[in-house]
């Protein structure tokens, strides 16, 4: 069985929709991206196919599905292996009715490279910002993070490139999470957070910046 084909019999049985064969193929590229250049540079602790179908990209696609309409423009803040924004990026293509413009932050020289070849092999319309995220100077309608190292800084950080009436959307935990929405502060509105699939502790929690005008 390809790997287009197990990730949507995984989508299946995870209650959720399955790709199309061209998004599914597209999949499949970057998977065999990943695994290649992971054996290189270590972008995940998982080292074969299926745990990354299963542990990343799932969970990845999940997180794309449940980002609120409206947003145009999101950061993957601390890209790594391009987890969660990639997903989000085949999943939510310019031709798609609600597309996402996706910018992926990676300050790490060999993981931003990575970054460049997935985006150029892909064909996506994705940007690599390779440097701290912290050194843009643009505002997102949506900034995600996931498994970023020292993540309340990160994500007090990140708060700041969150536009008026933006989210924050938060790849964590739920005995992370409380500290996590402590450093964002209290200019956001917390939505109950999702379950993600494949664990029983992994969460997807969305905050909304309240505009000053509010």
């Amino acid at each position: 069985m390809s790997s287009g084909a197990r990730l949507n019999d995984l989508l299946r049985k995870a209650g959720l929709e399955p790709v199309d064969d061209q998004t599914a193929g597209q999949f499949e590229v970057y998977l065999s991206l990943f695994v290649r250049w992971n054996n290189r540079i270590n972008l995940s602790s998982v080292r074969d196919e299926e745990g990354i179908l299963s542990r990343h990209i799932i969970e990845s696609i999940a997180v794309a599905r449940q980002l609120p309409q409206g947003i145009a423009t999101l950061l993957d803040f601390g890209s790594g292996g391009g987890l969660p924004g990639i997903p989000i990026a085949l999943c939510r293509p310019p031709a798609f009715r609600d597309s996402i413009a996706v910018t992926l932050a990676e300050s790490k020289v060999k993981k931003a490279a990575f970054l460049q070849e997935a985006v150029r092999v892909l064909g996506i319309p994705a940007k690599v910002h390779a440097d701290r995220a912290e050194s843009l100077r643009t505002l997102f309608d949506c900034v995600v993070l996931r498994a970023v190292e020292r993540m309340p800084l990160a994500v007090a950080a990140a708060v700041k490139l969150v536009a008026p009436d933006g989210w924050l959307a938060l790849m964590t935990t739920d005995s992370g999470l409380a500290e996590l929405q402590l450093a964002a502060g209290e200019q956001f509105r917390w939505e109950q957070p999702v379950r993600l699939p494949g664990s029983e502790a992994r969460i997807l929690s969305l905050g909304r910046k309240i505009s000053s005008q509010a």
